[in-house]
């Protein structure tokens, strides 16, 4: 399926995500190159995350996307094995670390209480509260809504306990930006609240030569909002040509 004209893609998913997020990618890009959806398991920190998809990736030298959280695993990827990203997609994404005072203590706050709920009414109960600003206002509680659900169900508290512990610890990826040689390209959905496109906007400004792209019509979850849009911006980076 892969070869050295069609290197592996390796899609990287978000916090308490898996391979549903990424299922419209793999069914448009699948024929022509492997597509690989790593899983953390319980790791707790986002360069044993890096780690563990350079260790199980299918080649030497791949695509890398990453959507949310993945994004910031696939920049701490690049950090640690630069010579093996031939072309990079960041996507809904951040790369700050944990803000200092007032503002980082209520991220921490915010997260340790959607973990309580969590354990004391289940992880679907917690997504019902915690995922209403993943997407588009007008598709809550539609069928991207409740697929986003179904994701955050197969997960377990465990798992969300050690992927709240990776991005309270998240490094701040600010430095590496300017020093990023593929070609990559920053996508946000326009009306994404959690990762606002002026931060995309910033961060496509930092990375030379960086691609930004606006999926029109979508909060968070652009893959799944806005499949179509997303796979056709993924097709152009694709073709862009790499690294060598």
């Amino acid at each position: 399926m892969s070869s050295l004209s069609n290197p592996p893609l390796v899609l990287l998913p978000g916090l308490l995500c898996d391979a549903a997020v990424w299922e419209d990618q793999r069914t448009r890009f699948g024929a022509q190159r492997e597509c690989q959806v790593p899983d953390y398991g319980t790791l707790d920190t986002l360069t044993a995350m890096a780690e563990h998809v350079l260790q199980h990736a299918p080649a030497d030298r791949f695509n890398l996307a990453g959507h949310s959280m993945g994004g910031r695993v696939a920049m701490e990827v690049t950090r640690l094995a630069p010579e093996r990203v031939l072309r990079l997609a960041l996507m809904d994404t951040g790369y700050q670390g944990l803000a200092k005072g007032v503002a980082g203590e209520s991220e921490r706050a915010g997260r340790l209480a959607l973990l309580k709920t969590a354990r004391e009414q289940g992880m679907r109960e917690m997504g019902r509260v915690w995922a209403r600003g993943m997407v588009h206002p007008d598709r809550l509680d539609g069928p991207v809504f409740e697929a986003v659900l179904d994701m955050i169900e197969r997960r377990t508290p465990e798992v969300f306990e050690a992927q709240i512990h990776a991005l309270l610890n998240r490094p701040d990826a600010s430095g590496q930006l300017a020093g990023i040689a593929c070609p990559t390209l920053v996508l946000c959905g326009r009306q994404d609240t959690w990762s606002p496109l002026s931060r995309h906007e910033t961060l496509a400004a930092a990375i030379p030569g960086a691609t930004l792209v606006a999926i029109e019509d979508a909060g968070h979850m652009t893959t799944m909002e806005q499949p179509g849009a997303v796979n056709e911006a993924l097709a152009q980076w694709l073709r862009a040509e790499a690294r060598h």
